[in-house]
């Protein structure tokens, strides 16, 4: 009996742990996807410059910042400069909330892959 038990804690213990990876995983693909089909792969990497930072380093500058996603969310939408330098970001205003939230998300993780 106690041997079950243990099967059945060990069981929910590992569901507990791989399913938010799971999910975290299909979200990252996602947020790469969007990433990909609206073109911000041309001027940025996941961990080198290209025309702007990296998410990597985007994620580094914004860690500390209470306000980074609400502030990103914005610079995709409406586009600008003078965050990294005099180069402008074009404005991505046809991206939904939902997906500038995803997005926001994934490159302040980092944009794991």
């Amino acid at each position: 009996m106690k041997r079950a038990i243990v099967k059945i804690v060990f069981l929910f213990a590992a569901l507990a742990y791989f399913i938010p990876a799971a999910q975290a995983n299909e979200e990252d693909q996602k947020a790469f996807a969007i990433a990909k089909q609206n073109a911000c792969l041309g001027c940025h990497a996941l961990d080198k410059k290209i025309v702007g930072p990296s998410y990597q380093s985007i994620a580094q500058k914004y860690k500390s910042d209470p306000n980074a996603q609400v502030f990103l969310k914005k610079k995709i939408a409406k586009g600008g400069a003078g965050s990294w330098g005099v180069v402008p970001m074009p404005a991505n205003a046809k991206l939904s909330d939902a997906d500038l939230s995803l997005l926001t998300s994934w490159i302040l993780r980092g944009a794991p892959n």
